[in-house]
């Protein structure tokens, strides 16, 4: 076998915000104490002070960073497109893998936001509404018949309804291994034949990446065309 070289450790602060959003995914933001998420990342739950504040401070950056992160990189790639057609499909292929990569901090939003501390949550909706904003210009330059003014309904509809329809993929695409179970390997829970068994259980229980990628790609344009036939017809 051929020598490769260990993927880098991701820093501290990283590992922690990883297994906070997987553990408030999986068991709610009131499941789950300091000393779990400490563990999970090999510290003591009095070492995470060092590097947040507390269990608010970490949802906090989870919920607002990710509504940071969707905003800059859909500026950047509406910026870079060379034209309107362009910017949005960078933008649906954007949220799409975010959607597909990032499903703990889906499923932290539809479920945690109100726990965020007001001024965090007045913050995490701002950001949201300017993202949405400029979903709706990209794609009424896009589809000329939602330019009129009569359409920007229409256009702001059909942008909630492609998120709403890229947001449910928590629920939706395979599901993944095991935290720290990789896919074939033997363990506690069973031989690795009967995890292989599970394994494949699982993939045909929701499509594999790749194909809900293109699935959801289809999807979302298909809304914006349907909603723009819907104004001309």
């Amino acid at each position: 076998m051929p020598n490769r070289p260990a993927a880098p450790a991701l820093p501290r602060r990283d590992q922690i915000r990883k297994e906070a959003a997987r553990l408030f995914a999986a068991r709610g933001f009131l499941g789950v104490g300091v000393d779990e998420i400490g563990k999970a990342v090999g510290i003591s739950g009095p070492g995470l002070y060092r590097h947040f504040a507390g269990k608010d401070a970490m949802l906090a950056d989870l919920l607002v960073g990710i509504s940071e992160r969707l905003m800059e990189e859909g500026r950047r790639r509406v910026g870079e497109a060379t034209g309107p057609q362009d910017a949005l499909n960078s933008l649906v292929d954007g949220h799409i893998d975010f959607a597909l990569d990032d499903r703990d901090l889906i499923t932290l939003h539809d479920r945690e936001l109100l726990h965020l501390k007001e001024e965090d949550r007045r913050r995490v909706r701002r950001l949201q509404r300017g993202y949405v904003e400029l979903w709706v210009g990209v794609v009424r330059e896009a589809f000329p018949p939602l330019a009129a003014a009569s359409a920007e309904p229409v256009a702001r509809s059909a942008v909630h309804a492609v998120f709403g329809l890229l947001n449910s993929t928590p629920h939706s695409a395979a599901p993944r291994p095991p935290h720290g179970s990789p896919a074939g390997s033997a363990g506690p829970a069973g031989s690795t034949a009967d995890q292989g068994e599970r394994g494949d259980r699982a993939e045909r229980a929701g499509l594999a990446r790749d194909s809900m990628a293109a699935l959801l790609r289809a999807l979302a344009q298909g809304a914006f065309a349907a909603a723009a036939a819907e104004v001309e017809g």
